[in-house]
């Protein structure tokens, strides 16, 4: 089974390191914790229950609970860290001032700076020492180990100097410095060290949690973008209930400007609905009886009568937004690292601090500047920046990817574009758009183009055939068609306006003996060798004219198909359609190889000849016969219009079923790797360089505080960058063709 946990207490990423080992020492547990959206996912036995989990981790000093259905309101009037930041910083303020200005230093200044910092120290570094405290009962340390050691440190020798040493007497001055450098230590006090690292280390946090719900707001949205009550049908009143209560088969009203409340089909009524919420898409689609209609989504015109076909967690709505969820829990291979190095580095810390202490000791500099160096080396350390590097711009991306219609599965797949360099196309429903349509039309000399198409679409209006259907919708005449017969393999023929009619292939009209006239065989031939399905219809005897029918290309495929090239794919065409259909298809988009012919069950051994000769395949398909295949490519792309199979077989899912998503999706994949590998740089080079600085006692106390704080803000804001991501769409608007051919 799989539990969600959310998980309350965590203050770093050691804290989730050591809630995540704890649970994977229960057997029969395999979990991961994210700092960031503080929730634990757990894949468990069916002999572990969550109370045992639950149980696990408040053993380890943390609270957890199982995971709510809605996602709780990020904006609350109460918030208890921004209220003990802003009680700090004003009583900091002038502790810090006085310090750095020795001109202001008036008699007893230090009994005033010790008035201040004292609620500082206790009442907003209290989250700090109470964590510190919690770990230490349960034999850990953490980042708030360093955090309370190092201001209580601080201020406990401020405490010895005030009241045992000379530091309390009248007329107490001393300089601020950026480094450690001080006189006697019994005249030191380092009250504005204490305050000062605390505020400092309170802003972080406050900000790293705004940026942090900020990051989470397009997955809150795409929660809040449903419906919260439906007019339902009810013997032809309609009674307005609670989404909640509306249940599959029930038909419900859908007034101009309301969301549609849930998945399903429409009965009665045109209109055009707005999915751009869902799908990024801003032009409305247009919808009648039959058509489909996605909950969420906002019915732009005209009054629709729609029956639910799935609701609550079945809707399209709430598969996105686990998805999403998903993939913002997960961990890339980069996260895991410094999850384990973020396990290690408090201790290291810690005994690098007592070896600081001990080293200026014993080369003869005093308790004081081994002291304040030690001091530096705890404040400094804190790997905050580390463990926020990866979730933060997970969170972020996927998003952002909600927002435009890409659903990424899970790091993994974010890990996987930046190595791919072949994308195999399936053609049907994703180059094309999978339904045949009326190509052209080619009239023999002397015949009308009108009537032609309409004594063709009345015969063939009486067939199922795809071809039949595909003429028939081309036509709107309410011609009726009499003593209709169907020529299996061949075509039809039926009485229209007392005329008979044929329709089908040339050899049809010659077994029936009528006359081809050879502009009408010359088109069909023509038609044919483009790789489309040549029909002639005829009569009173003779051929009058050839009616061109394929599966059309999609407007966008070649702007996306140049997209994959400008991030350097190469595409590949896959089809089961003939040789012939899928080079003309290849060559109206811009693919120069195609896979023809291949079976269905053959399409994950064309993946797989690929893989061994050195590829690294991206597949994109949208059926169930591509599901395989899409599991065996190294990245799985799905078209969101196609089956839940190829859904679920895939690593990221396009909404909007238009290839060009696709160069969107691998683009937005791309930068936030690139996002989440800067951010472990800066976060591995900060703790790197700082730390010798801290150990050589070229850092005072409160400046390291201060740039520790500003190294966990720095990896967030430079997360929320992906905030800014644009689709292809838009790029084409704003930059024009050149757009297609640069990398994101």
């Amino acid at each position: 089974m799989i539990v969600e946990l959310e998980i309350g207490g965590m203050t770093c990423a050691s804290c989730a390191s050591r809630i995540e080992k704890k649970l994977n020492r229960m057997d029969g547990v395999s979990a991961s914790v994210n700092y960031a959206t503080e929730k634990a996912t757990i894949t468990a036995a069916d002999d572990v229950s969550t109370a045992d989990l639950i149980a696990t981790v408040e053993k380890t000093g943390y609270t957890a609970a199982e995971k709510r259905a809605e996602t709780p309101d990020a904006s609350s009037s109460s918030d208890p860290l921004r209220d003990r930041l802003i009680v700090s910083a004003l009583l900091s303020i002038p502790v810090i001032v006085l310090a750095m200005v020795p001109a202001w230093q008036f008699d007893y200044w230090q009994w005033l700076s010790l008035t201040l910092a004292a609620p500082v120290v206790v009442y907003g570094g209290w989250p700090f020492h109470r964590a510190a405290w919690v770990n230490l009962r349960h034999g850990a340390a953490t980042m708030d180990t360093l955090i309370s050691l190092g201001t209580l440190a601080a201020f406990g020798w401020s405490l010895w100097a005030l009241f045992l040493g000379t530091a309390g007497e009248p007329g107490m001055t001393h300089p601020f410095r950026f480094d450690i450098g001080r006189t006697d230590g019994t005249g030191n006090i380092y009250l504005e060290t204490a305050a000062g690292v605390t505020t400092f280390l309170l802003a972080g946090r406050y900000f790293e949690a705004r940026a942090k719900r900020r990051a989470g707001s397009a997955l809150r949205a795409l929660l809040e973008m449903g419906a919260k009550d439906v007019a339902v049908l009810r013997e032809a009143h309609e009674v307005r209930i609670p989404i909640a209560n509306l249940a599959p088969g029930d038909r419900f009203v859908v007034r101009p400007g309301e969301k549609i409340a849930t998945d399903g089909v429409v009965e009665d009524g045109t209109s055009a609905i707005d999915e751009s919420m869902l799908t990024g898409e801003s032009v409305p689609v247009e919808v009648g009886p039959g058509a489909a209609v996605v909950g969420g989504t906002v019915n732009a015109g005209g009054r629709l009568i729609v029956r639910a076909t799935r609701v609550g967690t079945d809707t399209q709505l709430a598969q996105m937004a686990r998805l999403v969820e998903q993939a913002q829990a997960g961990k890339a291979n980069v996260q895991r690292l410094a999850d384990r190095i973020s396990g290690v580095f408090v201790p290291v810390v810690i005994a690098l601090a007592a070896a600081t202490l001990g080293w200026w000791f014993g080369t003869g500099a005093g308790w004081t500047p081994a002291f304040t160096a030690a001091v530096a080396v705890l404040i400094i350390a804190c790997p905050c920046a580390l463990g926020l590097a990866t979730p933060t711009a997970l969170l972020v991306g996927t998003g952002r990817g909600a927002q435009l219609g890409i659903l990424i599965k899970g790091p993994e797949a974010l890990e996987q574009t930046r190595r791919v360099d072949t994308v195999v196309l399936d053609k049907t429903g994703t180059v094309t758009t999978g339904r045949m349509s009326l190509a052209a039309v080619h009239p023999a000399p002397g015949q009308d183009r009108d009537e032609l198409v309409e004594l063709a679409a009345a015969v063939e209006s009486a067939s199922e055939h795809p071809i039949a259907k595909a003429i028939a919708s081309s036509a709107a005449g309410s011609r009726t068609v009499r003593d209709f017969t169907s020529f299996a393999g061949f075509g039809v023929r039926g009485e229209v306006a007392g005329r008979v009619v044929l329709v089908g292939r040339i050899a049809l009209l010659e077994r029936e003996g009528w006359t081809v006239p050879p502009e009408v065989a010359s088109a069909a031939a023509e038609e044919e060798s483009a790789g489309r399905t040549a029909v002639v219809a005829g009569w009173e005897g003779a051929a009058r004219g050839v009616l061109s029918v394929a599966d059309t290309v999609k407007p966008t495929s070649r702007a996306a198909v140049a997209g994959l090239r400008g991030l350097g794919l190469t595409p590949i065409l896959l089809t089961g359609d003939n040789d012939r259909v899928a080079r003309a298809v290849a060559a109206e988009v811009g693919i120069d190889e195609v896979i023809a012919e291949v079976l269905p069950a053959d399409k994950v051994a064309v993946v797989e000849r690929l893989q061994k000769a050195g590829k690294v395949v991206a597949m994109a398909g949208d059926g169930v016969n591509d599901a395989a295949a899409l599991a065996q490519a190294d990245l799985g792309l799905a078209m969101g219009t196609g089956t839940d199979v190829a859904i679920e077989a895939s690593d990221l899912t396009l909404v909007r079923g238009d290839l060009t998503v696709a160069v969107d999706a691998i683009r937005l994949s791309r930068r936030t790797l690139r996002i989440i590998k800067s951010n472990l740089f800066w976060a591995f080079a900060y703790n790197l360089a700082a730390l010798p600085l801290a150990a050589a006692g070229l850092l005072n106390p409160m400046i390291a505080g201060a740039a520790m704080a500003f190294s966990s803000v720095f990896v967030v804001a430079n997360s929320l960058r992906l905030r800014t991501f644009t689709s292809t769409a838009d790029r084409l608007v704003l930059r024009g063709p050149s757009a297609l051919s640069t990398h994101p």
